[in-house]
Formats: structure tokens, C-alpha cells, sequence
């Protein structure tokens, strides 16, 4: 799997305007977290991750991939990485194939030593709060300690820190930081606000 350097926190981006794109970028970049899993829960999807990743400055992934095909075109978009909400062999065998890098989603130790098989160290942990959130992640850390997690699902910025302060966790997921009501009323300033308070709070 290729590696890719990612931000504490990931915006997970949901919208239905692939218009959006521009002003999105300038408020990710300007805010400090020059970062977008776009999942591919809308029409726009696929035209918004390539609209996106023509800025250089971005590093533009899918979300909610759960085939090979929607891989396929996420990655013929421009998607630099790829996240599932759980686990797809055939998807995880395209992208060994193909040196994409991806982070499947798991919830538990079966869900883990299937990633071993693959020799993939990087997962994400979804629902995280319904999980179990921290106490799971912890617990976790001793049988798969050689494992690193992306939680996503239930985590704002009032419990963020509390995942990011895990030595197993390398990044957080999150949609708070770009709601999708902001995106696609184009309200790009209010997200540069948010993602900027995120970063402030991910540094302290």
C-alpha cells in the first residue's frame, strides 16, 4: 500500500453540488486541514473528488467505497486514498493490486486479522462511539498493537481529543468541521471558521 501523510482529522465531505468545489478547497486549505474524504453517498460525489483534486494543495480521498467499481471510478477521479465502512475482499485485493492505498472499515478482532492477511496496518474504526470509542480502542491496543486506527462515527469536537491523545490513532474522521448544509448552501467562510477552531483544538 502506498503511504500518504495524513492530517490529525480528516473532514469527511458529503454534498450534492459538485460546484462547491473550489470554495471548499480554499476553506479546507485556509483553515488548516488541507484534507477531503468525499464519500460517495451522492450523484456529485465522483465530479466533486475530481473537481477536487485538481488543487494540488489537497489530498483528496473516497468514502463509503464499496466495490471494486466503486473504487474503479473513484480512483480514475482522482482519489489519492480510499475508505470502506467495513470490510470488502475484493475491493482490499484491487487496491493491493493496484498499490491504492486504502483504510477499511473494521469493528472488531475478526474484522482485524482479515486486514493482517492483507498486511494492511491502517483501519478505520467505525461507528466509533457505538463501538465503544476509547475503552475499545485501548483494549484493542494490546493484541494489535502494531495496528493504527482512523475513528470516524460519533466523534465531534468535545471528544476528539480524547481519540487523538491514543497512540493507536493516527487521525479522526469527522463531518462536523464541513457539514454538508454549509457545502451546499456554499457557506465556505463558516467552514474555514470551523475547520480553524478544529485545528486550535487539535494542537493545544
Amino acid at each position: 500500500m502506498s503511504e500518504i501523510e495524513f492530517p490529525r482529522v480528516i473532514p469527511v465531505i458529503s454534498s450534492n453540488r459538485s460546484d462547491s468545489a473550489s470554495g471548499l478547497a480554499e476553506a479546507l486549505v485556509k483553515g488548516g486541514l488541507p484534507c477531503a474524504e468525499v464519500t460517495l453517498r451522492t450523484d456529485a460525489a465522483i465530479e466533486l473528488i475530481k473537481r477536487l483534486s485538481k488543487d494540488d494543495r489537497l489530498l483528496v480521498g473516497a468514502g463509503t467505497v464499496h466495490s471494486v467499481d466503486d473504487a474503479e471510478r473513484a480512483v480514475a477521479a482522482g482519489a489519492r486514498f480510499l475508505v470502506t465502512p467495513g470490510i470488502n475482499l475484493k475491493t482490499l485485493e484491487w487496491c493491493s493490486r493496484n498499490s491504492v492505498c486504502v483504510i477499511p472499515g473494521v469493528s472488531n478482532p475478526t474484522d482485524l486479522e482479515t486486514l493482517l492477511e492483507f498486511d494492511i496496518g491502517l483501519a478505520k474504526f467505525f461507528p466509533a462511539e457505538p463501538l465503544g470509542g476509547v475503552a475499545m480502542l485501548k483494549a484493542l491496543s494490546g493484541p494489535y498493537n502494531g495496528m493504527r486506527f482512523v475513528p470516524t462515527g460519533g466523534i465531534n469536537k468535545e471528544n476528539v481529543g480524547d481519540y487523538l491523545a491514543l497512540k493507536n490513532v493516527l487521525a479522526c474522521g469527522g463531518s462536523w468541521v464541513a457539514p454538508t448544509s454549509l457545502i451546499d448552501s456554499h457557506r465556505f467562510d463558516e467552514i474555514e471558521v470551523l475547520v480553524s477552531e478544529c485545528v486550535t483544538l487539535i494542537c493545544q
